[in-house]
């Protein structure tokens, strides 16, 4: 049964958020198995936020860094915005994936993202 917690109760990182679901439930999301696997680096001071923007949850600081610093972030979710662990992932996958992109400008984006040195020079 999935946990319905609500995530504003404590903190975690985006690696514990990913380890903490159902991963059946994301079998099928190629970013999720990318995100999981990737081991983190820690020594960000990146946070990931979220909260409510005109109705809809928005995710923002998930572009900054590189995807071993990004999971590694830890997850500031505004107190008025009650999700599950499952609804808080969903927007931040979302956030994260190439949706509104071309697969070249994706494949660009995720080589650049991999590319450690690159992600860094961002920073």
């Amino acid at each position: 049964m999935p946990d319905f917690r609500m995530i504003y109760e404590y903190s975690m990182t985006l690696r514990e958020l990913l380890q903490s679901v159902d991963a059946e439930a994301y079998d099928s999301i190629p970013l999720y198995k990318e995100l999981l696997k990737t081991k983190p680096e820690y020594g960000s001071s990146n946070r990931i936020e979220v909260k409510v923007l005109n109705g809809e949850i928005a995710v923002s600081n998930v572009h900054v860094c590189s995807l071993d610093d990004i999971v590694a972030c830890p997850i500031d979710v505004a107190p008025d915005l009650q999700v599950t662990k499952m609804q808080l992932l969903d927007a931040i996958l979302k956030e994260m994936s190439h949706e509104g992109f071309t697969e070249t400008d994706a494949d660009d984006f995720w080589d650049d993202m991999m590319d450690l040195r690159k992600a860094k020079n961002i920073r």
